[in-house]
């Protein structure tokens, strides 16, 4: 995320580095480099196909002829190659506002939760298959072998990846054509015995047997008295619930040591506060 959109953030090329970064403030995609090369592409309605033959124009355009992009979507269920996809796809630029806003406020929540632990967390990042912002904490240890399924088009080794630490993570998704409806949800892999019985907050989140899972509906969070109170509750009272039954060291990982500072002298107390 970014406070204008999403980003790939730096990436390296050969000698230098680039950047793509959707704008939906300017409606964009902005490709900038490190030697100061910067090309865009004005977001509208387009086929996947014009788009991709812009970004590899504008690429080569900037000394990048082979970005060595495969040519074809995965973690999607189409896998129509981006050149033989010639449909026109709709940009609705009020519904791209509100998306990115919805991202933005939700980045401040997780952040702010991320900021309590001590271990080992990713920051929120944007999968573009599940189409999700998601965060993970570890408990440093290794889990069991992953045994379930595979992301459409995906790799079974990439979830065996995703999956052999010990983790329990949250996120927002938009929804899909069989769960029309945006929601938060969190979860922990492996999930440890009696987590779908525990309590958590606030009453309108649920547990979802099927998906293995905790939800809580960005409705109920968007119309809260407090969005952002109700949303942390949501992250908190289901990481302590997954970490206290799987047996975490929450000390380990939460606890911050004490700084005796009374006990620094006067003017070294001094000196740190002029820092």
């Amino acid at each position: 995320m970014t406070p204008r959109g999403l980003t790939t953030t730096m990436m390296p090329s050969g000698n230098d580095a680039l950047q793509i970064d959707f704008d939906f403030v300017d409606h964009e995609l902005v490709i900038v480099t490190s030697r100061g090369g910067r090309s865009s592409i004005p977001l509208a309605p387009m086929s996947v196909a014009h788009f991709y033959r812009q970004v590899l124009d504008r690429l080569a355009g900037l000394g990048l002829p082979d970005p060595r992009i495969m040519p074809v979507p995965v973690e999607v269920p189409t896998t129509i190659p981006f050149l033989k996809d010639r449909a026109i796809r709709p940009y609705d630029r009020e519904q791209v506002e509100r998306l990115h806003t919805a991202l933005v406020k939700t980045q401040f929540v997780f952040d702010q939760f991320r900021a309590d632990f001590l271990g080992k967390a990713s920051p929120p990042q944007f999968f573009w298959g599940g189409f999700d912002l998601a965060s993970a904490r570890f408990s440093g240890r290794r889990g069991p072998p992953y045994a379930g399924g595979s992301a459409p088009n995906v790799h079974i080794h990439v979830m065996h990846e995703a999956y052999f630490d010990e983790l329990i993570a949250a996120g927002f998704w938009f929804g899909t054509d069989e769960i029309p409806r945006p929601e938060f949800y969190s979860y922990a892999m492996p999930a440890p015995a009696g987590l779908a019985s525990a309590t958590i907050r606030p009453d309108a989140a649920e547990w979802l047997p099927d998906r293995g899972e905790f939800v809580l509906a960005y409705e109920a969070v968007r119309t809260a008295t407090d969005p952002a109170a109700m949303l942390l509750s949501f992250l908190q009272s289901t990481y302590d619930a997954a970490a206290d039954l799987g047996g975490w060291d929450r000390r380990l990982l939460e606890e911050r040591p004490r700084c005796d500072c009374a006990r620094l002298p006067a003017h070294s107390r001094a000196a740190h506060a002029g820092r």
